[in-house]
């Protein structure tokens, strides 16, 4: 992204650095503006039946699927996905709709109670108004599809404001709803810059903010939504460790992990981060790792063979390149990668750092890209306390023959907000996504995103005495 004036800027291809369209920001009155009529579309869209909206949800899923490549193509150009992991990114989001416009009914139904003196009461889930979403470049349709698709099927509206260098995927989802039957103005983007979105917070029309980013982001939001009662969703960073216990099946995990560290360019919140392997296996795991990420084939991401392409913005590989200095400056070792290479676009190679240790922002932060932090545990019981050690707490896997133990570790000790067992994966349109701790609070999917942002309401009849 490349600042053109006071008022604009323009989207720019990763792969070649070269300018791919111009954009201006709202005006403070048309942002003001767009609210107001997001709100007044809300009011009639509350009315809608659960059913009714749902029927427009099913065919927004429908409508990405029929722009699929077009859809990837222009992620790719933005920020430099696979093309296969766009249209992977899209079949997710129509996965999302599906579940919804088929859940969401059974979820926000009223609950009937008898009152403990007698009488009745009904809980009931209403809508309660304009749902404003920051969002984030790393998965341009799904992570606007995650928390926009919930809030419509509870009856709310729905303001973006997405990453700037994102901005025509953006649009492209705006037109995409509208196109399958979204009232006009239901669903709006903000072309916006912070200060702008800090006064969207205190719009009175707004009624919740949800966030996708890092911490620092996440923490200005909350304190700006907080100061005027607002309640938030926070999606935030994480450095996800994987567990690699000593009956563990080594291949198998080694290739798992690169996976895992690579998916997306690295750019991932919930990506494979740290890998955490006992003494026992160290080695041998070491061995078939290095040999996968070494193997990762990187290059343009519009071909089939490339298995990394470049990462979304300058900046973004520029303080990557500074966090792995840093970690080898205080004693990290380069065990593949590691250097930024003499060449076109904003790549960085699939890394691996041994040596790590506390104290190194390769053990103590998050590296949004494709370098692997791998530490060395005494035992099983020590490769937890390592990994829960940590200040994140969004996902996390673990790696052993013995599932059900797998398992056990996952549900009573690991302090995350998702584990994964012998595998890899992303978000699941069934089941709840979100962290703890400085990775965020609140969940979606599931049945759970679908219920953050309502009036649970209390309606009472009592028995007269």
């Amino acid at each position: 992204m490349e600042t053109m004036n006071k008022n604009g800027f323009s989207t720019v291809n990763p792969a070649n650095e070269k300018n791919l369209k111009s954009y201006t920001h709202m005006t403070d009155k048309e942002a003001g503006k767009a609210v107001e009529k997001c709100h007044e579309a809300y009011k009639e869209w509350r009315q809608y039946s659960v059913d009714e909206r749902g029927k427009i949800i099913e065919a927004i899923g429908k409508a990405l699927q029929e722009r699929k490549s077009e859809f990837a193509e222009l992620m790719t150009q933005e920020m430099g996905k696979l093309l296969k992991h766009g249209e992977q990114e899209i079949d997710l989001c129509t996965g999302i709709c599906k579940y919804s416009a088929a859940n969401a009914a059974e979820q926000l139904a009223d609950e009937e109670r008898e009152l403990p003196e007698g009488g009745k009461g009904i809980i009931t889930y209403s809508p309660i108004g304009v749902i404003y979403g920051i969002q984030p470049w790393n998965f341009p349709a799904y992570q606007v599809v995650r928390y926009s698709i919930a809030n419509l099927m509870a009856g709310n509206g729905v303001l973006l404001k997405h990453a700037e260098n994102v901005t025509g995927s953006a649009l492209m989802l705006q037109e995409i709803y509208e196109s399958a039957g979204l009232p006009k103005n239901l669903f709006t983007v903000l072309i916006i810059d912070h200060d702008q979105s800090d006064t969207i917070i205190e719009n009175e029309l707004v009624r919740g903010v949800t966030l996708t980013g890092s911490e620092a982001a996440g923490r200005h939001v909350a304190e700006k939504a907080g100061s005027v009662l607002k309640k938030t969703v926070m999606e935030l960073g994480s450095n996800d460790a994987y567990l690699v216990l000593s009956d563990a099946d080594i291949p198998m995990a080694a290739a798992t992990c690169a996976n895992g560290r690579i998916y997306n360019n690295g750019e991932t919140c919930v990506a494979a981060k740290r890998f955490i392997v006992v003494d026992s296996i160290y080695d041998e795991f070491k061995k078939a790792f290095v040999e996968r990420m070494s193997n990762i084939e990187m290059g343009d991401p519009t071909d089939d063979a490339t298995d990394l392409g470049p990462m979304a913005r300058k900046d973004l590989r520029d303080k990557l390149a500074d966090q792995v200095k840093d970690s080898v400056e205080k004693g990290a070792k380069i065990l593949t990668g590691g250097e930024v290479p003499d060449r076109e676009g904003y790549y960085y190679p699939s890394t691996i750092l041994a040596d790590v240790t506390s104290g190194q922002p390769a053990y103590d932060d998050e590296l949004f890209g494709p370098v692997a932090s791998l530490i060395r545990a005494k035992d099983d019981e020590d490769a937890m306390s390592i990994a829960n050690a940590s200040r994140f707490g969004l996902g996390g896997g673990i790696f052993s023959k013995d599932e059900n133990r797998a398992i056990q570790l996952a549900k009573q000790h690991f302090d995350t907000g998702m584990v994964f067992i012998n595998s890899f994966g992303l978000a699941q349109p069934n089941m709840p996504f979100g962290g703890v701790k400085n990775s965020g609070y609140g969940r979606e999917h599931g049945g759970f995103g679908v219920r953050e942002f309502v009036n649970v309401k209390s309606i009472m009849k009592l028995n007269s005495k």
